[in-house]
């Protein structure tokens, strides 16, 4: 199991009061991945010391301003690749495969894109696997990272450590065409309103589902890790 994969997840999961009492443990996890670089793991502490210690409505507030509402920050991961043609239909069907064919079923309302459920399911896979896959997503994740930057929002390291752990080079002009797509005021409601159209906004977890997903995954968080084979 890759512990660093399931506390990104975690971190980037709608705010509980569970997940701030799990912060110290997730901040070891990150802490201790030798896969980042020092200025890596430095740059992931402000978030962890955040989720742990702010008022729970603030926090949570914040994650549906930043993830929710605004279409270029989605942690929809297809959003970015297809938005709203019936190609990601596609996509999603073949992502499912793939989660069932690797005995993975998400426990969570979210779609099968989300980044969260993404990097739960590629932590119960092979090193080179979870590279190829996040790979394959590198200039979303850096297009993610910068926008973040530009908030100066402190998510964005958890998206420049993804890269590090997949050892992937974002191709500089996938990540532009994505970068070149204007960014909208997530307080701007009737702007909100024009870009997603007939999109459906949600704004945090169903509520009649609980955290089916930050609790499960807690709960395995203490899961020994394999460590990765000598290269």
């Amino acid at each position: 199991m890759d512990r660093t994969l399931k506390a990104i997840s975690l971190l980037l999961s709608y705010p509980t009061e569970e997940l701030q009492r799990a912060m110290p443990e997730i901040g070891g996890v990150l802490a201790s991945d030798t896969r980042l670089t020092a200025a890596a793991r430095r740059a992931l502490r402000p978030l962890v010391t955040e989720l742990g210690e702010r008022d729970i409505y603030d926090l949570q507030e914040q994650f549906v301003s930043l993830f929710d509402r605004s279409r270029t920050l989605s942690l929809n991961l297809f959003e970015h690749v297809h938005g709203e043609s019936r190609d990601r239909g596609g996509a999603m069907v073949s992502l499912v495969e793939t989660y069932r064919a690797g005995g993975f079923e998400p426990v969570t309302s979210e779609l099968p894109d989300h980044l969260p459920v993404l990097l739960e399911f590629l932590s119960t896979r092979p090193e080179a696997e979870m590279q190829e896959m996040l790979g394959d997503a590198a200039h979303i994740l850096e297009a993610l990272a910068t926008r973040l930057m530009r908030r100066e929002s402190s998510y964005a390291p958890l998206f420049a450590a993804l890269l590090q752990v997949a050892r992937a080079t974002p191709d500089s002009e996938a990540v532009a065409a994505l970068l070149e797509e204007p960014e909208v005021d997530p307080d701007d409601l009737e702007a909100l309103d024009e870009v997603w159209e007939e999109s459906e906004v949600r704004f945090g977890p169903d509520p009649n589902a609980g955290c089916p997903q930050v609790r499960d995954m807690l709960a395995r968080m203490d899961t020994p890790v394999t460590p990765a084979p000598a290269e």
